[in-house]
């Protein structure tokens, strides 16, 4: 599982009918130790109703489609809402 920032919401005037009624989010992957952005923002199927700068975990790849068993797959797919956290740095520092 991957932390991330819910930045964005995205709207699509067409999609595939098993997604209709999902709720497609623009997420930005975040570093656990420091909250630190870890790459591009990506969007994310949304399957826990979290909404605007929310702090969430997300799957992806073979994880995100067992997520939408009924949907086509997905590349991600947020599975919770994180109200906290503790991490240590384990990179030596």
């Amino acid at each position: 599982m991957k932390l991330a920032r819910v930045v964005g919401r995205v709207f699509c005037s067409r999609q595939v009918e098993t997604i209709e009624g999902k709720k497609l989010l623009l997420i930005q992957p975040l570093a656990w130790e420091d909250e630190s952005p870890k790459g591009d923002p990506i969007v994310a199927v949304d399957a826990v109703g979290s909404g605007s700068s929310e702090k969430v975990y997300f799957v992806s790849a073979r994880d995100a489609a067992v997520a939408f068993p009924d949907a086509p797959p997905v590349d991600a797919a947020i599975v919770g809402i994180v109200e906290g956290h503790q991490a240590r740095d384990f990179r030596g520092k």
